[in-house]
């Protein structure tokens, strides 16, 4: 008894797990509480006509062969329903003489008829109140994970490959729109539709109903015996499914690349290794998949073989009181239930097929967002004094990035960062927009700590100008003006002007309406910097932080480019992490980096004095 218990309560324990997955669905489902009660409703009142109209089959019989057993004693209970239903006919038949059976034919039929279209029409009902919410819920899930995508910090995507978070945002939403909402109607309407039947078959006949109770959950049990491996393999092709996708966008983004070391070979066996495995798996799991209907459909029939032999000998004993006419009511009401068994384990199969998917979105709508908004914090809508890093740590994923950094950066001062590769510089400007949060000491904007500000307005005082232009597939004017919708064409060209951008732009067919392709790859390297320079200028911060925004460029091209970013600079507070230190040298204080500690600080020409790192970083560029 107490092994039996603990199976059932382990058991039970891992239902209760499993529903625990569909919680965020069911969340969506419960604003559509008045659609489900209406779909709820709507499938009762369908299965309902569908029942009366299977019964006036065996009435039908009744008129036409078994005249002389027409029932003309009035039941004592009028939920005898088949004696009461016989009754009333009789009544009709020998109240209207000959032309009784014939008109009683014609109502039946007519009967039949009304009880098919109403059933038709219920179902139709159901759908149409089902369809909206069933996308509702894809949609809101859709749009959960797109806006937790965008509150994730960026060092969340560090760790993730690009292919594998599309594949949860496509593919695995898409697994759950077809395997678990698509199948919404089957998990609601199926189980109605079983369960109403099995009621009319225990009213017609409790004892053939033993049956019933004794096969169908052995039934259940070997259905859901098999598709138990079903979530594992979900979840394996799911990962594959990622890989594929990296691989795909690894090779899209590096075909240049890739075609310059003849290494097409091994992309490709790399690509046609994951698609073979992806192929296995899947082959596996469709295979399991199809194998619901026939199961259940075969041991549908299993059952109804049973009931047919066993209960037709008692019909012929005359031992439980049912005539034939009742015996082939029940025989069709229980052939009813095979359907939607099959559909109802064909679910089943699909839920454990999409319970895998959910996991993995799961994962992500629950990775915890270390940067938080602080929605309700302080307002910050001007620079006023100074940036002050207080003792500031840094530690990701238990490693030290930055250690004990104390360094104020007054308005108006450009501050150049400098180092070898590694050494923090692009760390400690990225606490400066919250991209990263202090893991100890404290960085204060205006003698605030910067955690008490809300995230937005920190933000809007900065612009920053990356290594690798940052551009949509856009026009060239949405690509300046992104999130400055209210600007204006002549801020925009104003913007350009400044970035020494125009020129370039008005060249242009299409000037600023021309598309600049994906990732702007229709421009130079150097007009794309530009591109995101006008961007910085139009959003006019206080604070620029410019992370070696001319490293990547020609000669010509940075000559330009800096010009423009001295333009920029003008009256703004600047943070420069310098690749090149040309361009750094008439900074108001340099800091030096190295494994995560300021070593050196100062003006240019007192770091070459000190003979230090910075002057071994000089001598290396032949700079003098």
């Amino acid at each position: 008894m107490i092994t039996g218990s603990s199976i059932d309560f382990v058991a039970v324990t891992d239902q209760l797990t499993k529903m625990k997955k569909y919680a965020r669905l069911f969340k969506y489902l419960s604003s559509h509480s008045s659609g489900i009660v209406l779909y709820f409703v709507f499938s009762v009142l369908s299965i309902a006509f569908s029942l009366i109209s299977f019964s006036g089959l065996p009435v039908f019989l009744t008129i036409i062969f078994a005249k002389e057993k027409m029932v003309l004693v009035k039941p004592n209970s009028v939920f005898d329903v088949l004696k009461y239903i016989n009754y009333e006919l009789g009544m009709f038949i020998q109240a209207n003489g000959k032309e009784g059976p014939v008109l009683a034919l014609g109502i039946i039929c007519l009967l039949i008829l009304i009880s098919v279209f109403l059933k038709n029409f219920f179902f139709y009902l159901s759908f149409y109140v089902l369809a909206p919410i069933k996308m509702s819920v894809v949609t809101k899930l859709r749009a959960e994970l797109y806006n937790k995508l965008l509150q994730l910090p960026i060092g969340y995507f560090t760790d993730q490959r690009k292919g594998d978070v599309m594949s949860r945002m496509t593919n695995d939403i898409a697994e759950i729109e077809t395997s678990v909402v698509g199948t919404l109607e089957g998990l609601i309407k199926d189980p109605i539709n079983v369960i109403v039947i099995l009621i009319a078959l225990i009213f017609i006949s409790p004892i053939l109903s033993l049956f019933l109770f004794i096969f169908l959950p052995l039934t259940a049990f070997v259905i859901g015996r098999i598709s138990r491996s079903l979530k594992k393999q979900s979840n394996v092709s799911a990962v594959y499914l990622g890989e594929l996708l990296s691989t795909l966008e690894e090779t899209l983004s590096g075909l240049r690349v890739i075609k310059a070391f003849n290494a097409e070979s091994i992309l490709r066996g790399k690509f046609l290794k994951t698609n073979e495995d992806l192929f296995q798996v899947r082959r596996k799991m469709q295979l399991r998949r199809d194998l619901a209907s026939p199961l259940s459909e075969f041991m549908g029939v299993l059952v109804l073989i049973a009931i047919l032999w066993f209960g037709g000998k008692l019909v012929l004993s005359s031992s439980v009181g049912l005539d034939a006419a009742g015996f082939t009511m029940y025989i069709i009401l229980f052939s009813q239930i095979i359907n939607p068994a099959k559909s109802l384990s064909t679910s089943f199969y699909n839920m454990q097929k999409g319970s895998a998917a959910i996991t993995r979105i799961e994962e992500i709508l629950q990775a915890p967002v270390k940067v938080d908004e602080n929605e309700n914090g302080k307002k910050i809508s001007s620079f006023n004094h100074a940036i002050e890093f207080k003792n500031v740590s840094f530690l990701y994923e238990d490693k030290m990035i930055l250690k004990n950094i104390n360094l104020t950066i007054g308005k108006g001062k450009t501050i150049a960062l400098v180092g070898s590769s590694g050494a923090g510089k692009s760390t400690l400007a990225d606490l400066i927009p919250r991209f990263h949060d202090v893991s100890s000491g404290e960085l204060l904007i205006d003698g605030i700590n910067i955690k008490e500000y809300s995230l937005h307005s920190i933000r809007s005082l900065m612009g920053i100008v990356t290594q690798e232009p940052i551009l949509f597939n856009d026009t060239i004017a949405n690509n300046i003006s992104l999130g400055m919708s209210h600007a204006s064409p002549e801020q925009i060209r104003d913007a350009a002007k400044i970035a020494n951008a125009d020129n370039y732009i008005m060249s242009k067919e299409e000037g600023y309406a021309t598309n600049i392709g994906d990732r702007g790859s229709k421009l130079s390297g150097g007009e794309r910097q530009r591109l995101t320079i006008a961007r910085a200028v139009l959003k006019n911060p206080p604070i620029l932080i410019l992370d070696e925004a001319t490293s990547s460029l020609d000669t010509e091209s940075e000559r330009l480019v800096q010009d423009a970013i001295n333009n920029m600079m003008q009256n703004r507070t600047s943070i420069v992490i310098a690749h090149r230190l040309s361009t750094i040298r008439h900074a108001d204080e340099i800091i030096v980096l190295q494994h995560g500690e300021i070593i050196e600080r100062g003006h240019h020409d007192s770091l070459m004095e000190k003979d230090g790192m910075y002057k071994r970083l000089v001598d290396m560029q032949e700079l003098k």
